[in-house]
């Protein structure tokens, strides 16, 4: 049986829900599409938003033939297949890539040919920033437009055409008393939220359709049926945002033993372990910094060898890596520092740089004063020799404070002894 989001799927713009500031009248993409000549382009935007359905809907409007692949489970051969197909057509088709993310380097490379010469016209789909996970040749090539998750009125439509087909195909009635919960839980995510009614109204015809019946939508139905069917509701995307932060916070928390349960809940629902490896990549830094400096370039090493290798066995590198992070040794120290500065570069805007720091690669900066009585810090015991180095303003102000732990302890003692009378350390 087919699921309540895809037959509820739209084929024409003006069936079309949410993203208006693409495809409303007027607007950017929709006069591409009106006009018949549209570029190729990555939609980028959260999951169950319209990816998918946007590059249908563009393929049926301009009547162009469609080809559709999936990053997850295609590789260079199906591409090139694809392109091939697309030549004997004269090259006016539409190549959809769905999470084009997941494309290493080499597939993104065989696209490129057929879309600079327009053999393809390329919609590449992505819920991960294009800047980092496209390749640059191709994301020059390509318009990149940005997917919202849909609003609260946008999900209202979709809550009454659910209700409106339910009741029509299951001659029942369907009251919807309340629409807090099922919005909440759909995230913004059109699928999520079509699933979970599906879900709701099942456990109410599950003897079969009936004249009778009366399904009651409430938030306290809602909420009960669907955690009590959650993995048959959404298994690969509710809870995605909690679990990786149940993730984040039990390494935080320096609880290795929950971090790698909520590993394996990840790799069992297939997320993308790249987007592990990236999350674990931060926390080095941001969770653990100087405290263990070495966190940051095990987890630097993860990433790569999780792009390298891929499931199933970089689950051993994630849970690795997971338990390390887990029982290292934590610091916020650096990642306070940092948004500290950027506070009082906000609060006091410019600042000049000291003269005697200045670069003066020309003889008329150096008559005025351009690096003067700059101290140069391997003239001196210990490579080192105080000197100003902040603004004048900011004399004595200290961002970086570091951590009660071992190694930054020692740092601390460091700077203490180096800048007596500048830094209060």
């Amino acid at each position: 049986m087919r699921p309540l989001a895809e037959i509820l799927r739209p084929q024409m713009l003006d069936e079309y829900i949410g993203q208006k500031h693409l495809v409303s009248k007027g607007a950017i993409l929709r006069n591409a599409i009106d006009k018949g000549v549209i570029p190729s382009m990555i939609l980028w935007g959260p999951p169950g938003v319209g990816k998918t359905t946007l590059a249908n809907i563009i393929a049926n409007t301009l009547l162009m033939p469609f080809y559709s692949l999936s990053a997850i489970n295609s590789g260079v051969k199906d591409v090139r297949d694809v392109v091939d197909k697309a030549k004997q057509h004269g090259g006016n088709c539409i190549l959809f890539i769905d999470e084009i993310h997941r494309f290493s380097k080499s597939q993104q490379d065989s696209l490129l040919g057929a879309v600079e010469k327009g053999i393809v016209t390329l919609i590449g789909a992505t819920t991960e920033n294009p800047s980092f996970e496209v390749i640059s040749p191709l994301l020059s090539r390509c318009q990149v437009y940005v997917l919202k998750p849909l609003e609260k009125d946008d999900l209202a439509v979709l809550i009454n055409k659910a209700k409106d087909y339910i009741e029509k195909t299951e001659r029942c009635t369907v009251n919807i008393r309340q629409t807090e919960a099922l919005m909440r839980i759909s995230g913004g995510d059109a699928r999520k939220l079509l699933n979970a009614i599906e879900v709701v109204c099942s456990q109410f015809l599950s003897g079969g359709a009936q004249q009778s019946v009366v399904i009651d939508i409430t938030n306290e139905a809602v909420s009960k049926i669907i955690q009590q069917n959650l993995s048959m509701y959404d298994k690969k995307g509710e809870n995605h945002y909690d679990i990786i932060s149940a993730f984040i916070k039990s390494m935080r928390g320096s609880d290795p033993n929950a971090a790698v349960y909520w590993l394996a809940r990840m790799i069992d629902s297939g997320e993308d372990p790249l987007f592990i490896a990236r999350r674990m990549l931060i926390l080095a830094s941001e969770d653990i910094g100087n405290a263990n400096p070495n966190a940051l370039l095990l987890a630097n090493t993860c990433f790569d060898a999780v792009n390298k290798i891929g499931y199933p066995e970089c689950r051993i590198i994630l849970s690795q890596t997971a338990v390390y992070l887990a029982t290292s040794k934590k610091s916020n120290a650096s990642y306070m520092a940092i948004d500290s500065a950027l506070a009082e570069v906000k609060n006091s805007g410019d600042l000049p740089v000291p003269m005697h720091i200045r670069n003066a690669p020309t003889k008329l900066m150096k008559q005025l004063g351009y690096g003067d009585n700059y101290k140069y810090a391997h003239d001196y015991a210990g490579n080192f020799v105080q000197q100003q180095f902040l603004p004048d303003q900011l004399q004595g102000k200290i961002f970086y404070n570091p951590s009660d732990n071992e190694k930054e302890n020692k740092i601390r003692a460091d700077l203490r002894q180096k800048w007596s009378g500048i830094y209060n350390y």
